[in-house]
């Protein structure tokens, strides 16, 4: 096989990738806009009929958008602020300081790894009764500041740092403190943004947490606030669609202007 065909391959097997990802938005999207046809038919519909804005108004008319919105975000801002500087203090001793007992701990993170995070949910759940967090932000941030794939991306951050700058910083008597905050993060900064990305994502989108820790309507961030109109529209499927549309929309959005940063940030964890 010459290498045009090779390649030809390559990029079909992409497109085909991408199809299979993209399909499944775009026939929400399609299904939001439409008015008429079976939905449900197959071959599916991969162009609105009769297209309208009338799911996406009848949509904002039920639920309160804005004040779930407002929630996501605050949900979404605090926990990738905890995260960065949680994960990122926990990375670097472990990827940069020696002390007794430093493999164990780290193999222990990683142990975390194979669990699910429904596994976790009892634990958390009694753990954010006792603490009093139940029905407050703090209960749905708190148990997803600190992960392990967090942790072991930044300590892979900042092996990549040359030992010769920190060594010397100490020869000039800088601290640790000092090293880690104004050497070491200024220098892992795309892998910050990349966990960053990533954890707004997951928080944006988190769903089954929030779902069991709140319990007032008006706290509800837009993941768990748009299923009113499954409960609300039974049998107005298109109506659902818009709703996840605009949940989806936001994260897209961010995503794809922040990519390039995402992109330097997974070159270096591949390096």
């Amino acid at each position: 096989m010459n290498k045009r065909a090779s390649t030809a391959l390559h990029y079909l097997a992409l497109c085909a990738i991408a199809l299979v990802c993209v399909f499944p938005f775009w026939w929400t999207v399609v299904t939001a806009l439409s008015t008429e046809g079976n939905i449900f038919a197959f071959p599916p519909t991969f162009w609105p009929k009769s297209p309208s804005l009338a799911n996406f108004e009848e949509a904002f008319r039920v639920i309160p958008f804005f004040a779930f919105f407002k929630n996501s975000v605050l949900i979404a801002a605090f926990t990738v602020f905890w995260k960065l500087v949680l994960c990122s203090m926990a990375a670097y001793p472990l990827a940069r300081l020696r002390f007794k007992g430093r493999q164990l701990v780290f193999g222990l993170i990683l142990a975390t790894m194979v669990l699910p995070s429904e596994v976790n949910f009892l634990v958390n759940f009694i753990t954010v009764t006792k603490l009093s967090l139940v029905d407050t932000y703090a209960g749905v941030i708190l148990p997803n500041v600190v992960t392990a794939v967090a942790i072991l991306l930044l300590k892979q951050a900042f092996e990549e740092v040359p030992q010769d700058l920190i060594d010397a910083a100490r020869v000039d008597g800088a601290s640790e403190w000092i090293i880690f905050t104004r050497i070491m993060l200024p220098l892992v900064a795309p892998w910050l943004a990349t966990v960053g990305i990533l954890t707004a994502v997951e928080a944006w989108n988190e769903y089954i947490w929030p779902s069991i820790v709140m319990s007032k309507p008006d706290e509800f961030p837009l993941s768990v606030g748009v299923l009113y109109l499954r409960g609300t529209f039974g049998s107005s499927t298109r109506v659902i669609a818009a709703g996840t549309v605009l949940t989806v929309l936001p994260t897209l959005a961010a995503f794809l202007f922040t990519q390039r940063y995402f992109m330097r940030g997974m070159d270096g964890a591949v390096k």
